[in-house]
């Protein structure tokens, strides 16, 4: 069989394939599917300084190949985090990545050098540089100079890798890409879902309480594997790669654009058991193929 062993700044994971933020809460509900420890890593909710509540609902709302989300970054904080969190995924020997979050680069470190207290669990910081459904702050990721700063300002604080996670709702990704990296990034996640909206042709309103939110599933994933090639060309960074991904044969795409790993989010909504049926699948896939890990996809793609 192949060897799906998976190193990404450093840090060995079991398999390529991890969960998305967002889409597996703090990995409690999975536990009745499948043990944390058979992931390559469960990235958490986005976590804040302080505890948020969110957007009120109705805050999900399903499209043709994909689903609508303004959650709101609803999360109990930073510190009930700690306390009530980790203790369960520790147990249940997740490899664990915190996405994080804040409204300024202050509160970015503030949450960040706070994970320093466990970071005996926290393999990887994932910064989550924009949210298309919350209004104020969280848009470092459209600008390359605020993109560097925020990266190189939680860098000086934490002595855990840092990933930055990239928006798609940007004229060119590659400028931010080469902004974090040259802020010391330590690797890339992206994208981050598209911008978009619904409306009920009956009462004439949004079919979200935020009028707007963020587009994931199927539907993004042209977009996504777009992107992650081209940054892919433009910094020497591991990138892990997000959008649309429901089988093995969508994870050997985004790997041969150029991701070293995946993160499965909306497919986890529709069937908790598609991370382990991808990883099981790659493992089939590649030794037909006659390879011996997929890191021999990475930038593979013949584009002449």
């Amino acid at each position: 069989m192949a060897e799906l062993l998976t190193e990404i700044a450093g840090i060995e994971f079991k398999n390529p394939v991890w969960l998305a933020s967002g889409t597996c809460g703090y990995g409690e509900e999975l536990t009745d599917f499948y043990g944390l420890d058979e992931l390559g890593a469960i990235v958490t909710k986005t976590i804040s300084l302080e505890p948020r509540a969110g957007h009120p609902p109705p805050r999900v709302f399903e499209t043709s190949s994909g689903m609508l989300n303004a959650i709101g970054l609803q999360n109990v904080g930073v510190d009930k985090f700690i306390s009530e969190k980790v203790p369960f995924l520790r147990k249940h020997r997740a490899k664990l990545v915190v996405n994080v979050a804040g409204r300024s680069v202050d509160e970015y470190c503030r949450v960040s050098e706070t994970l320093n207290s466990v970071s005996d669990d926290v393999v990887m910081i994932e910064l989550n540089m924009s949210c298309p459904n919350v209004a104020s702050g969280m848009e470092f990721s459209k600008k390359p100079s605020l993109a560097s700063e925020l990266v190189k300002s939680v860098k000086k604080i934490t002595p855990i890798p840092v990933i930055a996670k990239l928006s798609p709702n940007v004229s060119d990704i590659t400028e931010i890409a080469v902004a974090v990296e040259e802020g010391g990034a330590d690797a890339l996640s992206m994208i981050n879902t598209l911008v978009g909206m619904a409306v009920d042709v009956n009462t004439f309103k949004p079919r979200l309480s935020n009028i707007t939110g963020g587009l994931s599933g199927p539907a993004i994933k042209p977009v996504a594997l777009a992107m992650v090639y081209r940054a892919s060309q433009a910094v020497k960074l591991p990138i892990i790669g997000i959008g649309g991904i429901r089988n093995v044969e969508d994870v050997i795409e985004f790997m041969l654009c150029g991701a070293s790993a995946v993160q499965v989010g909306t497919a986890n909504f529709i069937d908790p058991m598609t991370p382990m049926n991808i990883s099981h699948d790659l493992d089939i896939w590649l030794e037909r193929k006659g390879f011996t890990s997929p890191s021999e996809l990475i930038g593979k793609i013949e584009v002449e």
